[in-house]
């Protein structure tokens, strides 16, 4: 039997919850049914949510209070609400103007996010790409600035490395590098 499950967040703990959990059991969802949160927004580790969306089963319906509740941008957020449709869990807001992806309306309200979404994406695309060519044409290049075959942990690495006093483990602990960048540091010759 389908169910309505509820998933309330407040940022921090002076906040509270209560608001939230009442609109949810009034929508009904059962107290047992409803997950939450205290943690911003910005955290990628929800242990509510985390569990709220295990608890998920095809037929269901995650209900929140509002959007910002439950995605830390509008790309998580789209991301999120696809995947639920993708496991037939539906999703409502109640806030924002009923969001309810288990109705057409819904639905379709919900593409036009999921299609701006894309939108901001690609614009930012675009941005960098124009920002890296305008570098590029200023004669500003992008990446690692090359090093010397003189610099100081460069010979070292190779006295290192060419007298096999010390197993590689060891000269990148001694010189704080990584073994990619030991390796590099070989090839510089």
């Amino acid at each position: 039997m389908s169910k309505l499950i509820g998933y309330a967040r407040v940022s921090t703990s002076g906040q509270e919850l209560n608001l939230q959990i009442d609109a949810l059991k009034k929508i009904g969802c059962e107290k047992k049914n409803i997950f939450t949160d205290v943690v911003s927004g910005s955290k990628t580790d929800r242990p509510g949510l985390n569990e709220c969306l295990e608890t998920l089963q095809s037929g269901d319906t995650l209900v929140v209070w509002r959007l910002d509740r439950l995605g830390r941008s509008m790309s998580h957020l789209v991301s999120t609400i696809e995947n639920l449709i993708a496991k037939k869990i539906g999703f409502k807001s109640i806030s924002d103007g009923h969001i309810d992806t288990t109705t057409a309306s819904g639905e379709l309200i919900f593409n036009i996010f999921s299609s701006l979404a894309q939108f901001e994406r690609r614009l930012i695309q675009e941005r960098t790409k124009s920002g890296l060519e305008a570098a590029r044409v200023r004669g500003r290049v992008g990446g690692r600035k090359p090093i010397s075959k003189y610099n100081p942990k460069v010979l070292a690495v190779q006295k290192l490395h060419h007298d096999k006093s010390m197993p590689i483990e060891n000269i990148c602990k001694e010189l704080q590098i990584s073994q990619p960048t030991l390796y590099r540091y070989l090839r510089l010759k």
